[in-house]
């Protein structure tokens, strides 16, 4: 973190009556210039362009994305799901994306929303020479991200004509819908006519919530409309792997209250770093083994080997893995430990397991209860 990005943090962890109430500042969005004014250095620019590049032949917009598609759904939708308080675990989110079964315990609410991420990905991996800053792809994604979901259904891919507030902020947004329209016009204009990716991406990650356009789900639409530069480059996407939900809170406060993006922009930074090592041929490029799943090797060798061995259910697993990490592993630590032993779960094939120490007859019978579970 940077220091400009603890100032910002130390501001929005006070109270809110401590806290200096303020409007929406039009000042903000007219004070950029595409390709002129810059959110992020060149040399940000330059390295992200460097990890996220998949290594693949020239193609056509989407190409890598279609490639890995499966688990890009998985990844954004969960996260972006998880980022507004979802409690679907990775499993249950696999489940439900997989077999449309939903998870035990858990509202339709929380369904929806990672059936709507699902929907929304799609369209713009599909649409991947269509998809753009502009009215059709931005109002479309929050009609796919809001649909069953607003109190009022006529809102689902309309502009805003009522008053929101932000919970725990002393931000007050536009009131106005002939200027929420306008601006969210030039804001499009604006992002449109930017050309390196990352900048695109970043910017529309600062600019689109602060306006909130919508009269929800705001947010969730942001982060799948950041992807558009990565989809259209085929570059590796910002999934927002391992993000904390508070931090990315706070940071986006910081834009809320004080225009000041350092503490957003350092989450973007190390949000793409950390989703860009999800894929492998980034992985080789980046050069280095992932230091949590070091630090954690033996402990995570011996709950997958004991979930095959159960042999475990998904159900079963993940109380397992809950209960493992409450036991043994540092408070701090044990959500992400959590996601790691569930993506090697779902890594598991035919041609790895034996790192495990598991026996082929072991993993045979796992399987067949792990997919029928």
């Amino acid at each position: 973190m940077s220091p400009e990005g603890k100032a910002v943090l130390a501001y929005v962890r006070q109270p809110v009556a401590a806290r200096l109430p303020v409007g929406y500042n039009r000042g903000f969005l007219d004070g950029y210039r595409p390709n002129e004014t810059y959110y992020l250095t060149q040399e940000h620019r330059d390295h992200l362009a460097t990890i996220g590049k998949p290594q693949i032949e020239a193609a056509a917009a989407g190409t890598y994305a279609k490639r890995i598609l499966n688990r890009l759904l998985i990844d954004l939708a969960w996260n972006s799901s998880r980022l507004e308080g979802n409690t679907y675990s990775l499993l249950d989110t696999r489940r439900l994306l997989d077999f449309g079964e939903a998870a035990e315990g858990r509202g339709p609410l929380e369904a929806q929303m990672i059936l709507n991420h699902k929907d929304a990905i799609e369209f713009l991996v599909a649409n991947a020479d269509d998809i753009g800053f502009n009215r059709y792809t931005i109002l479309n994604l929050h009609a796919l991200l809001a649909n069953n979901l607003l109190a009022d259904p006529a809102a689902v891919g309309r502009l805003r004509h009522i008053i929101v507030g932000i919970d725990g902020s002393a931000f007050h947004p536009l009131e106005v819908p002939g200027l929420i329209e306008e601006c969210f016009d030039q804001l499009l204009a604006t992002a449109a006519a930017i050309t390196d990716p990352f900048e695109q991406a970043f910017f529309v990650m600062v600019q689109l919530p602060y306006l909130q356009p919508f009269d929800d789900v705001n947010k969730r639409v942001l982060r799948l409309a950041a992807n558009i530069p990565m989809i259209r480059a085929n570059l590796a996407p910002l999934s927002f792997t391992e993000v904390p939900g508070d931090l990315y809170t706070r940071a986006t406060l910081g834009v809320y209250e004080r225009n000041d993006i350092s503490l957003l922009r350092d989450v973007f930074l190390w949000a793409y770093e950390r989703s860009a090592g999800r894929y492998a041929a980034v992985r080789q490029s980046m050069g280095e083994p992932d230091t949590f799943r070091l630090r954690y090797r033996e402990t995570l060798r011996d709950i997958i080997r004991d979930v095959v061995r159960g042999p475990m259910n998904r159900k079963a697993a993940r109380a397992h893995l809950a209960e493992i990490a409450r036991e043994i592993i540092p408070a701090a630590d044990q959500d992400q430990f959590i996601e790691v032993a569930e993506t090697e779960l779902l890594g598991l094939h035919e041609g790895n397991f034996a790192r495990y120490q598991v026996r082929p007859s072991e993993f045979a019978a796992w399987r067949l209860i792990w997919s029928q579970a």
